[in-house]
């Protein structure tokens, strides 16, 4: 199973890439349910090996692009996400003082925090895309306006897997003109 969840996850970042228009440096958000990946309900079979290859997985795909994954916590501390403090200190982002563990962040998150070379906890981020696996719900840490992404991967495991980008808003009413670059 854990081959199979690791070429879900690659495929899905892969095809949300490249439809993101994303810059070096840009910010995605990947929320995480190693329950739900496990076809249980969320926050009841956390699977540390679970969210150590989704981890890895995404890490290493967004690496080869040059942008930074916020890991989303869970409800227990809050939905915090877990960056680089490089990149909360150039973003501005408040540290937060918790550290994830499976009972409280999730497995998912408790991985990023030990896979992350400065791990720290923010509130929130202003992501520029984003997937969802297992309904986490990702869209609070992302930056108006949110357009989803249809992606082929549907799910990953058991899990329901969404996904979104962002775009400029379009603004000015009928007289305006738009860029369709960066619709």
């Amino acid at each position: 199973m854990l081959n199979e969840v690791k070429e879900q996850t690659e495929r899905a970042l892969r095809e949300l890439i490249e439809v993101s228009n994303l810059d070096e440096g840009d910010i995605v958000v990947v929320g995480c349910s190693s329950s739900e990946v496990m076809s249980e309900k969320i926050g009841t079979g956390s699977s540390q090996e679970i969210g150590q290859a989704i981890f890895e997985t995404a890490q290493a795909i967004l690496a080869e692009h040059n942008l930074n994954m916020a890991a989303q916590c869970c409800e227990h501390l809050n939905r915090s996400l877990v960056i680089e403090k490089s990149v909360a200190k150039v973003e501005r982002y408040p540290i937060v003082n918790a550290v994830p563990h499976v009972k409280a962040g999730g497995s998912f998150a408790t991985a990023a925090y030990a896979g992350m070379k400065q791990p720290v906890l923010v509130e929130s981020v202003g992501a520029k895309a984003g997937i969802d696996i297992g309904q986490t719900f990702i869209g609070m840490h992302m930056v108006p306006v949110v357009v989803p992404v249809r992606l082929a991967v549907k799910k990953i495991g058991g899990a329901i897997l969404s996904a979104a980008r962002t775009r400029p808003r379009s603004i000015g009413g009928e007289r305006a003109q738009y860029d369709d670059r960066l619709k």
